[in-house]
Protein backbone atom coordinates (compact mmCIF):
# COMPACT_ATOMS: atom_id res chain seq x y z
CA UNK A 1 0.00 0.00 0.00
CA UNK A 2 2.95 2.34 0.58
CA UNK A 3 3.74 2.50 -3.14
CA UNK A 4 0.08 3.33 -3.86
CA UNK A 5 0.32 6.30 -1.49
CA UNK A 6 3.51 7.36 -3.26
CA UNK A 7 1.71 7.35 -6.63
CA UNK A 8 -1.21 9.32 -5.15
CA UNK A 9 1.11 11.95 -3.65
CA UNK A 10 3.56 12.39 -6.55
CA UNK A 11 1.13 12.20 -9.46
CA UNK A 12 -1.65 14.00 -7.61
CA UNK A 13 0.59 16.94 -6.66
CA UNK A 14 1.97 17.06 -10.19
CA UNK A 15 -1.52 17.22 -11.70
CA UNK A 16 -2.59 19.81 -9.13
CA UNK A 17 0.39 22.02 -10.01
CA UNK A 18 -0.18 21.64 -13.77
CA UNK A 19 -3.88 22.49 -13.63
CA UNK A 20 -3.31 25.47 -11.35
CA UNK A 21 -0.71 26.77 -13.81
CA UNK A 22 -3.44 26.51 -16.45
CA UNK A 23 -5.75 28.58 -14.16
CA UNK A 24 -7.98 25.54 -13.60
CA UNK A 25 -8.98 23.87 -10.30
CA UNK A 26 -6.30 21.44 -9.18
CA UNK A 27 -8.92 18.93 -8.07
CA UNK A 28 -9.81 18.27 -11.73
CA UNK A 29 -6.25 17.10 -12.35
CA UNK A 30 -6.39 14.88 -9.25
CA UNK A 31 -9.64 13.28 -10.45
CA UNK A 32 -8.08 12.55 -13.84
CA UNK A 33 -4.97 11.07 -12.20
CA UNK A 34 -7.22 8.83 -10.12
CA UNK A 35 -8.98 7.55 -13.23
CA UNK A 36 -5.65 6.76 -14.87
CA UNK A 37 -3.89 5.04 -11.95
CA UNK A 38 -7.02 3.29 -10.70
CA UNK A 39 -7.78 -0.41 -11.18
CA UNK A 40 -9.81 0.18 -14.34
CA UNK A 41 -7.00 1.72 -16.47
CA UNK A 42 -3.32 1.40 -15.46
CA UNK A 43 -3.93 -0.47 -12.19
CA UNK A 44 -1.11 1.28 -10.29
CA UNK A 45 -3.09 1.37 -7.03
CA UNK A 46 -2.79 -1.93 -5.17
CA UNK A 47 -5.93 -3.89 -4.16
CA UNK A 48 -5.36 -3.25 -0.45
CA UNK A 49 -5.44 0.51 -1.15
CA UNK A 50 -8.74 0.18 -2.97
CA UNK A 51 -10.07 -1.93 -0.09
CA UNK A 52 -9.62 0.96 2.35
CA UNK A 53 -10.45 3.65 -0.21
CA UNK A 54 -13.89 4.35 1.27
CA UNK A 55 -12.43 4.96 4.75
CA UNK A 56 -9.72 7.27 3.41
CA UNK A 57 -12.30 9.21 1.38
CA UNK A 58 -14.55 9.56 4.43
CA UNK A 59 -11.70 10.89 6.59
CA UNK A 60 -10.72 13.38 3.88
CA UNK A 61 -14.34 14.52 3.56
CA UNK A 62 -14.48 14.97 7.35
CA UNK A 63 -11.41 17.23 7.20
CA UNK A 64 -12.95 19.55 4.61
CA UNK A 65 -16.36 19.60 6.35
CA UNK A 66 -14.65 20.49 9.64
CA UNK A 67 -12.96 23.39 7.87
CA UNK A 68 -16.37 24.36 6.50
CA UNK A 69 -17.81 24.36 10.03
CA UNK A 70 -15.04 26.68 11.20
CA UNK A 71 -16.09 29.15 8.47
CA UNK A 72 -19.85 29.19 9.21
CA UNK A 73 -20.87 32.41 10.90
CA UNK A 74 -24.26 32.61 12.62
CA UNK A 75 -25.26 35.97 11.15
CA UNK A 76 -24.59 34.74 7.59
CA UNK A 77 -26.51 31.51 8.22
CA UNK A 78 -29.50 33.53 9.43
CA UNK A 79 -29.49 35.63 6.25
CA UNK A 80 -29.29 32.62 3.94
CA UNK A 81 -31.56 30.20 5.82
CA UNK A 82 -34.63 30.34 3.53
CA UNK A 83 -32.87 29.93 0.16
CA UNK A 84 -30.56 27.29 1.70
CA UNK A 85 -33.54 25.18 2.76
CA UNK A 86 -35.08 25.50 -0.70
CA UNK A 87 -31.79 24.68 -2.45
CA UNK A 88 -31.40 21.58 -0.28
CA UNK A 89 -34.48 19.95 -1.81
CA UNK A 90 -36.07 21.75 -4.79
CA UNK A 91 -33.19 21.31 -7.31
CA UNK A 92 -32.93 17.59 -6.48
CA UNK A 93 -36.70 17.10 -6.92
CA UNK A 94 -36.56 18.87 -10.28
CA UNK A 95 -33.65 16.69 -11.41
CA UNK A 96 -35.39 13.48 -10.30
CA UNK A 97 -38.46 14.58 -12.28
CA UNK A 98 -36.27 15.22 -15.32
CA UNK A 99 -34.70 11.77 -15.13
CA UNK A 100 -38.13 10.12 -14.72
CA UNK A 101 -39.32 11.88 -17.88
CA UNK A 102 -36.22 11.11 -19.99
CA UNK A 103 -34.73 7.80 -18.82
CA UNK A 104 -37.65 5.44 -19.70
CA UNK A 105 -37.43 6.53 -23.34
CA UNK A 106 -33.67 6.95 -23.73
CA UNK A 107 -32.39 4.15 -21.45
CA UNK A 108 -35.35 1.73 -21.46
CA UNK A 109 -35.77 1.88 -17.68
CA UNK A 110 -39.04 1.54 -15.81
CA UNK A 111 -40.35 4.73 -14.16
CA UNK A 112 -39.33 3.41 -10.72
CA UNK A 113 -35.82 2.51 -11.94
CA UNK A 114 -35.60 5.96 -13.52
CA UNK A 115 -36.57 7.54 -10.20
CA UNK A 116 -33.82 5.54 -8.44
CA UNK A 117 -31.34 6.80 -11.03
CA UNK A 118 -32.67 10.32 -10.47
CA UNK A 119 -31.95 10.16 -6.74
CA UNK A 120 -28.39 9.04 -7.45
CA UNK A 121 -27.84 11.85 -9.95
CA UNK A 122 -29.69 14.37 -7.78
CA UNK A 123 -26.95 14.69 -5.15
CA UNK A 124 -24.45 17.52 -5.50
CA UNK A 125 -20.87 16.59 -4.59
CA UNK A 126 -19.69 18.16 -1.31
CA UNK A 127 -16.16 16.97 -2.11
CA UNK A 128 -16.06 19.28 -5.13
CA UNK A 129 -18.26 22.15 -3.94
CA UNK A 130 -17.09 22.63 -0.33
CA UNK A 131 -13.35 23.26 -0.98
CA UNK A 132 -14.17 25.80 -3.68
CA UNK A 133 -16.70 27.61 -1.45
CA UNK A 134 -14.20 27.70 1.43
CA UNK A 135 -11.64 29.27 -0.90
CA UNK A 136 -14.11 32.03 -1.80
CA UNK A 137 -15.03 32.53 1.88
CA UNK A 138 -11.40 32.82 2.94
CA UNK A 139 -10.91 35.55 0.34
CA UNK A 140 -14.13 37.37 1.23
CA UNK A 141 -15.65 36.77 -2.22
CA UNK A 142 -19.44 36.97 -2.07
CA UNK A 143 -19.26 37.56 1.69
CA UNK A 144 -21.67 40.52 1.78
CA UNK A 145 -24.58 38.39 0.55
CA UNK A 146 -23.26 35.15 2.02
CA UNK A 147 -23.37 33.31 -1.32
CA UNK A 148 -20.60 30.74 -0.62
CA UNK A 149 -22.16 30.02 2.78
CA UNK A 150 -25.56 29.56 1.12
CA UNK A 151 -24.21 27.02 -1.37
CA UNK A 152 -22.11 25.24 1.25
CA UNK A 153 -24.97 24.82 3.74
CA UNK A 154 -27.50 23.78 1.09
CA UNK A 155 -25.17 21.19 -0.46
CA UNK A 156 -24.65 19.50 2.90
CA UNK A 157 -28.41 19.04 3.46
CA UNK A 158 -29.04 18.16 -0.21
CA UNK A 159 -27.21 14.86 0.20
CA UNK A 160 -29.26 13.89 3.27
CA UNK A 161 -32.50 14.64 1.43
CA UNK A 162 -31.56 12.69 -1.69
CA UNK A 163 -30.19 9.62 0.09
CA UNK A 164 -33.40 9.25 2.14
CA UNK A 165 -35.49 9.30 -1.07
CA UNK A 166 -33.07 6.81 -2.66
CA UNK A 167 -33.55 4.44 0.28
CA UNK A 168 -37.36 4.65 -0.04
CA UNK A 169 -37.38 3.99 -3.79
CA UNK A 170 -34.90 1.11 -3.54
CA UNK A 171 -37.08 -0.55 -0.88
CA UNK A 172 -40.14 -0.15 -3.14
CA UNK A 173 -38.25 -1.70 -6.07
CA UNK A 174 -37.36 -4.72 -3.90
CA UNK A 175 -41.01 -5.13 -2.89
CA UNK A 176 -40.53 -4.13 0.73
CA UNK A 177 -43.20 -2.30 2.71
CA UNK A 178 -42.37 1.35 3.21
CA UNK A 179 -43.65 3.53 6.04
CA UNK A 180 -43.92 6.77 4.08
CA UNK A 181 -44.81 8.89 7.11
CA UNK A 182 -41.72 7.70 8.99
CA UNK A 183 -39.48 8.09 5.95
CA UNK A 184 -40.72 11.63 5.34
CA UNK A 185 -40.15 12.50 9.00
CA UNK A 186 -36.69 10.94 8.92
CA UNK A 187 -35.32 13.82 6.80
CA UNK A 188 -35.80 16.59 9.40
CA UNK A 189 -35.03 14.10 12.19
CA UNK A 190 -31.69 13.19 10.57
CA UNK A 191 -30.82 16.87 10.12
CA UNK A 192 -31.73 17.91 13.67
CA UNK A 193 -30.09 14.89 15.33
CA UNK A 194 -26.99 15.31 13.18
CA UNK A 195 -26.62 18.94 14.24
CA UNK A 196 -27.18 18.05 17.92
CA UNK A 197 -24.66 15.22 17.53
CA UNK A 198 -22.05 17.83 16.61
CA UNK A 199 -23.04 20.70 18.89
CA UNK A 200 -22.75 18.74 22.15
CA UNK A 201 -19.19 17.36 21.71
CA UNK A 202 -18.19 20.66 20.09
CA UNK A 203 -19.20 22.57 23.20
CA UNK A 204 -17.49 20.01 25.45
CA UNK A 205 -14.29 20.34 23.41
CA UNK A 206 -14.44 24.12 23.74
CA UNK A 207 -14.69 23.75 27.56
CA UNK A 208 -11.86 21.19 27.56
CA UNK A 209 -9.54 23.41 25.53
CA UNK A 210 -10.42 26.43 27.69
CA UNK A 211 -9.47 24.57 30.86
CA UNK A 212 -6.36 22.74 29.64
CA UNK A 213 -3.63 24.40 27.58
CA UNK A 214 -3.17 21.82 24.81
CA UNK A 215 -0.74 22.74 22.03
CA UNK A 216 -2.42 23.47 18.68
CA UNK A 217 -1.53 20.21 16.88
CA UNK A 218 -3.00 18.15 19.72
CA UNK A 219 -6.20 20.18 19.73
CA UNK A 220 -6.55 19.59 16.01
CA UNK A 221 -5.98 15.85 16.31
CA UNK A 222 -8.54 15.61 19.13
CA UNK A 223 -11.15 17.50 17.09
CA UNK A 224 -10.51 15.31 14.05
CA UNK A 225 -10.76 12.15 16.17
CA UNK A 226 -14.08 13.24 17.68
CA UNK A 227 -15.43 14.10 14.20
CA UNK A 228 -14.56 10.60 12.96
CA UNK A 229 -16.36 9.13 16.01
CA UNK A 230 -19.50 11.08 15.00
CA UNK A 231 -19.64 9.26 11.66
CA UNK A 232 -19.09 5.95 13.49
CA UNK A 233 -22.08 6.72 15.73
CA UNK A 234 -24.21 7.19 12.60
CA UNK A 235 -23.04 3.82 11.26
CA UNK A 236 -24.04 2.18 14.56
CA UNK A 237 -27.50 3.71 14.75
CA UNK A 238 -28.59 4.12 11.12
CA UNK A 239 -30.85 1.02 11.24
CA UNK A 240 -32.77 2.41 14.20
CA UNK A 241 -32.70 6.17 13.90
CA UNK A 242 -31.61 8.52 11.08
CA UNK A 243 -28.71 10.83 11.80
CA UNK A 244 -26.77 13.09 9.41
CA UNK A 245 -23.33 12.84 10.99
CA UNK A 246 -21.62 14.95 8.31
CA UNK A 247 -23.85 17.85 9.33
CA UNK A 248 -22.71 17.10 12.88
CA UNK A 249 -19.10 17.43 11.77
CA UNK A 250 -19.84 20.94 10.47
CA UNK A 251 -21.82 21.79 13.63
CA UNK A 252 -18.83 20.76 15.76
CA UNK A 253 -16.65 23.37 14.07
CA UNK A 254 -19.46 25.94 14.11
CA UNK A 255 -19.99 25.84 17.89
CA UNK A 256 -16.27 26.19 18.63
CA UNK A 257 -16.16 29.20 16.29
CA UNK A 258 -19.16 30.75 18.08
CA UNK A 259 -17.71 30.21 21.55
CA UNK A 260 -14.06 31.16 20.92
CA UNK A 261 -13.14 32.49 17.51
CA UNK A 262 -9.37 32.57 18.07
CA UNK A 263 -9.37 28.89 19.06
CA UNK A 264 -11.44 28.00 15.99
CA UNK A 265 -9.02 29.85 13.72
CA UNK A 266 -6.05 28.02 15.23
CA UNK A 267 -7.60 24.61 14.64
CA UNK A 268 -8.76 25.62 11.16
CA UNK A 269 -5.22 26.65 10.19
CA UNK A 270 -3.85 23.26 11.27
CA UNK A 271 -6.64 21.50 9.36
CA UNK A 272 -5.68 23.54 6.31
CA UNK A 273 -2.27 21.84 6.42
CA UNK A 274 -3.86 18.41 6.88
CA UNK A 275 -6.10 19.15 3.89
CA UNK A 276 -3.07 19.29 1.57
CA UNK A 277 -2.71 15.51 1.98
CA UNK A 278 -6.41 14.75 2.54
CA UNK A 279 -7.32 16.51 -0.72
CA UNK A 280 -4.97 14.24 -2.65
CA UNK A 281 -6.51 11.15 -1.07
CA UNK A 282 -10.07 12.29 -1.64
CA UNK A 283 -9.95 13.27 -5.29
CA UNK A 284 -7.47 10.70 -6.54
CA UNK A 285 -9.42 7.89 -4.84
CA UNK A 286 -12.76 9.24 -6.08
CA UNK A 287 -11.29 9.24 -9.58
CA UNK A 288 -10.03 5.69 -9.05
CA UNK A 289 -13.63 4.53 -8.49
CA UNK A 290 -14.58 5.56 -12.03
CA UNK A 291 -14.76 2.65 -14.46
CA UNK A 292 -14.38 4.23 -17.89
CA UNK A 293 -15.62 1.13 -19.72
CA UNK A 294 -18.80 1.09 -17.63
CA UNK A 295 -19.35 4.79 -18.31
CA UNK A 296 -18.79 4.20 -22.02
CA UNK A 297 -21.60 1.61 -22.04
CA UNK A 298 -24.24 4.25 -21.34
CA UNK A 299 -23.18 6.17 -24.43
CA UNK A 300 -24.87 9.26 -25.84
CA UNK A 301 -28.21 8.27 -24.33
CA UNK A 302 -26.68 8.45 -20.85
CA UNK A 303 -25.21 11.88 -21.59
CA UNK A 304 -28.57 13.06 -22.89
CA UNK A 305 -30.26 11.99 -19.66
CA UNK A 306 -27.55 13.61 -17.49
CA UNK A 307 -27.54 16.98 -19.23
CA UNK A 308 -31.29 16.97 -19.84
CA UNK A 309 -31.86 16.41 -16.11
CA UNK A 310 -29.35 19.19 -15.34
CA UNK A 311 -31.61 21.60 -17.23
CA UNK A 312 -34.41 20.66 -14.84
CA UNK A 313 -32.04 20.95 -11.86
CA UNK A 314 -30.86 24.37 -12.99
CA UNK A 315 -34.43 25.60 -13.19
CA UNK A 316 -35.05 24.32 -9.65
CA UNK A 317 -31.90 26.03 -8.36
CA UNK A 318 -32.80 29.33 -10.00
CA UNK A 319 -36.30 29.23 -8.51
CA UNK A 320 -34.84 28.45 -5.06
CA UNK A 321 -32.80 31.66 -4.93
CA UNK A 322 -35.55 33.98 -6.15
CA UNK A 323 -36.16 36.61 -3.50
CA UNK A 324 -32.74 36.02 -1.90
CA UNK A 325 -31.47 39.47 -2.88
CA UNK A 326 -29.12 38.16 -5.59
CA UNK A 327 -28.70 39.65 -9.04
CA UNK A 328 -29.05 37.44 -12.11
CA UNK A 329 -25.31 36.76 -12.36
CA UNK A 330 -25.15 35.62 -8.74
CA UNK A 331 -28.18 33.38 -9.29
CA UNK A 332 -26.42 31.79 -12.25
CA UNK A 333 -23.38 31.21 -10.05
CA UNK A 334 -25.61 29.23 -7.66
CA UNK A 335 -26.89 27.24 -10.65
CA UNK A 336 -23.34 26.42 -11.79
CA UNK A 337 -22.32 25.52 -8.22
CA UNK A 338 -24.98 22.81 -8.17
CA UNK A 339 -23.66 20.98 -11.23
CA UNK A 340 -20.76 18.80 -9.91
CA UNK A 341 -21.40 15.17 -9.03
CA UNK A 342 -18.81 12.78 -7.64
CA UNK A 343 -18.91 11.72 -3.99
CA UNK A 344 -22.43 10.32 -3.62
CA UNK A 345 -22.49 8.86 -7.12
CA UNK A 346 -19.25 6.95 -6.43
CA UNK A 347 -20.63 5.75 -3.07
CA UNK A 348 -24.12 4.52 -4.01
CA UNK A 349 -24.06 4.14 -7.80
CA UNK A 350 -23.48 0.38 -7.61
CA UNK A 351 -26.04 -0.34 -4.86
CA UNK A 352 -29.03 -0.94 -7.20
CA UNK A 353 -26.97 -3.48 -9.19
CA UNK A 354 -25.89 -5.23 -5.99
CA UNK A 355 -29.52 -5.26 -4.82
CA UNK A 356 -30.64 -7.05 -7.99
CA UNK A 357 -32.50 -4.14 -9.62
CA UNK A 358 -33.05 -5.18 -13.29
CA UNK A 359 -31.74 -1.86 -14.62
CA UNK A 360 -28.83 -1.81 -12.16
CA UNK A 361 -26.10 -2.01 -14.82
CA UNK A 362 -27.55 0.95 -16.72
CA UNK A 363 -27.96 2.93 -13.49
CA UNK A 364 -24.32 2.28 -12.53
CA UNK A 365 -23.09 3.25 -15.99
CA UNK A 366 -24.96 6.56 -15.97
CA UNK A 367 -23.85 7.31 -12.39
CA UNK A 368 -20.20 6.81 -13.36
CA UNK A 369 -20.66 8.85 -16.53
CA UNK A 370 -22.18 11.69 -14.49
CA UNK A 371 -18.92 11.99 -12.53
CA UNK A 372 -16.89 12.19 -15.73
CA UNK A 373 -19.26 14.67 -17.35
CA UNK A 374 -20.06 17.03 -14.47
CA UNK A 375 -17.25 17.04 -11.88
CA UNK A 376 -14.61 18.70 -14.13
CA UNK A 377 -17.10 20.99 -15.88
CA UNK A 378 -18.71 22.01 -12.60
CA UNK A 379 -15.42 22.62 -10.79
CA UNK A 380 -14.02 24.71 -13.64
CA UNK A 381 -17.31 26.60 -13.97
CA UNK A 382 -17.44 27.40 -10.25
CA UNK A 383 -13.84 28.62 -10.17
CA UNK A 384 -14.01 30.77 -13.30
CA UNK A 385 -17.55 32.09 -12.86
CA UNK A 386 -17.03 32.78 -9.15
CA UNK A 387 -13.98 34.94 -9.81
CA UNK A 388 -16.00 37.12 -12.16
CA UNK A 389 -19.33 37.22 -10.36
CA UNK A 390 -18.66 37.22 -6.60
CA UNK A 391 -17.85 40.65 -5.23
CA UNK A 392 -15.32 41.19 -2.46
CA UNK A 393 -16.83 42.97 0.54
CA UNK A 394 -14.53 45.82 1.57
CA UNK A 395 -15.61 45.47 5.22
CA UNK A 396 -15.68 41.68 5.20
CA UNK A 397 -14.42 39.83 8.29
CA UNK A 398 -12.45 37.63 5.93
CA UNK A 399 -10.05 40.52 5.30
CA UNK A 400 -8.65 39.81 8.76
CA UNK A 401 -7.61 36.37 7.50
CA UNK A 402 -5.87 37.94 4.53
CA UNK A 403 -4.02 40.33 6.87
CA UNK A 404 -3.03 37.49 9.19
CA UNK A 405 -1.62 35.45 6.32
CA UNK A 406 0.05 38.50 4.78
CA UNK A 407 1.88 39.37 8.01
CA UNK A 408 2.20 35.72 9.17
CA UNK A 409 0.84 36.62 12.62
CA UNK A 410 0.67 34.17 15.54
CA UNK A 411 -2.50 33.01 17.32
CA UNK A 412 -3.58 33.13 20.95
CA UNK A 413 -1.60 30.44 22.80
CA UNK A 414 1.42 30.60 20.46
CA UNK A 415 4.86 31.19 21.99
CA UNK A 416 7.05 33.67 20.11
CA UNK A 417 10.67 34.76 20.41
CA UNK A 418 12.08 38.21 19.62
CA UNK A 419 14.99 37.88 17.22
CA UNK A 420 16.84 40.85 18.67
CA UNK A 421 16.64 40.14 22.41
CA UNK A 422 15.92 36.40 22.37
CA UNK A 423 13.13 36.83 24.94
CA UNK A 424 10.15 34.45 24.76
CA UNK A 425 6.55 35.72 24.99
CA UNK A 426 3.12 34.11 24.78
CA UNK A 427 0.14 35.54 22.87
CA UNK A 428 -2.73 35.81 25.36
CA UNK A 429 -5.24 38.06 23.59
CA UNK A 430 -6.23 39.14 20.09
CA UNK A 431 -8.88 41.52 18.73
CA UNK A 432 -10.06 42.29 15.22
CA UNK A 433 -10.54 46.03 14.71
CA UNK A 434 -10.98 48.44 11.80
CA UNK A 435 -8.64 51.41 11.49
CA UNK A 436 -8.61 54.37 9.15
CA UNK A 437 -5.47 54.49 7.02
CA UNK A 438 -4.35 57.84 5.57
CA UNK A 439 -4.15 58.14 1.76
CA UNK A 440 -0.98 56.54 0.44
CA UNK A 441 0.43 53.42 -1.19
CA UNK A 442 -2.19 51.24 0.52
CA UNK A 443 -5.02 53.35 -0.84
CA UNK A 444 -6.23 54.73 2.51
CA UNK A 445 -9.71 54.28 3.95
CA UNK A 446 -10.91 51.56 6.36
CA UNK A 447 -8.46 48.71 6.81
CA UNK A 448 -8.43 45.57 8.99
CA UNK A 449 -6.07 45.50 11.95
CA UNK A 450 -5.22 42.83 14.51
CA UNK A 451 -4.48 43.80 18.09
CA UNK A 452 -2.23 41.25 19.85
CA UNK A 453 -1.29 41.23 23.53
CA UNK A 454 1.80 39.35 24.71
CA UNK A 455 2.75 38.02 28.14
CA UNK A 456 6.23 37.14 29.34
CA UNK A 457 5.70 33.71 30.98
CA UNK A 458 6.71 33.23 34.59
CA UNK A 459 6.14 29.93 36.44
CA UNK A 460 5.05 31.77 39.61
CA UNK A 461 2.39 33.92 37.89
CA UNK A 462 -0.85 33.07 36.04
CA UNK A 463 -1.23 34.11 32.40
CA UNK A 464 -1.62 37.86 31.98
CA UNK A 465 -0.03 38.75 35.33
CA UNK A 466 3.35 40.38 35.26
CA UNK A 467 5.03 41.88 32.23
CA UNK A 468 2.82 42.29 29.12
CA UNK A 469 2.98 44.30 25.91
CA UNK A 470 0.72 44.81 22.91
CA UNK A 471 0.77 45.91 19.30
CA UNK A 472 -1.88 46.68 16.68
CA UNK A 473 -0.87 45.23 13.29
CA UNK A 474 -2.13 46.93 10.12
CA UNK A 475 -1.48 46.30 6.40
CA UNK A 476 1.37 48.86 6.63
CA UNK A 477 3.36 46.70 9.09
CA UNK A 478 6.30 44.46 8.25
CA UNK A 479 5.84 40.71 8.27
CA UNK A 480 5.85 39.31 11.81
CA UNK A 481 8.97 37.31 10.94
CA UNK A 482 10.88 40.56 10.37
CA UNK A 483 11.41 40.85 14.15
CA UNK A 484 9.91 37.67 15.62
CA UNK A 485 9.70 33.92 15.15
CA UNK A 486 6.91 31.54 16.20
CA UNK A 487 8.12 28.63 18.31
CA UNK A 488 6.69 25.29 17.19
CA UNK A 489 5.28 23.21 20.04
Amino acid sequence: MAISLAFIIILGLGADYLFRRLKLPGLVGMLLVGMLVGPHVLGLLRPEMMAVSADFRKIALIVILLRAGFELRKDVLHRTARPAVLMSSVPALFEIAGVVLLAPFLLNLTPLEAAILGTILGAVSPAVVVPLMIDFMERGKGAKKGIPTLVLAASAIDDVFVIVIFTILLAMEKGQQVNFAWQAASIPIAIVLGIILGLIPGYLLYKLFSKFDFVSPRRTIIVLGVAIVLTWVEDLTHQFIPMASLLGVMALGFIILERQESLAHQISQKLKRVWVFAELLLFVLVGAQVNLSVAWDSGLAGLAVIFGALVFRSAGTYLSVLGAGLDWREKLFCVVSYIPKATVQAAIGAIPLEAGVPGGEVILAVAVLSILATAPIGAIGIALFGERVLKRDEMSVYRFKVLREQLKLPRVGDRVRHKGTGTVWKVIEEKEVWVQLPPGDKGGGPAPALYLRYWKPRPDLPAGKGKTMSHCYTPEDYSFYHHWEILEE
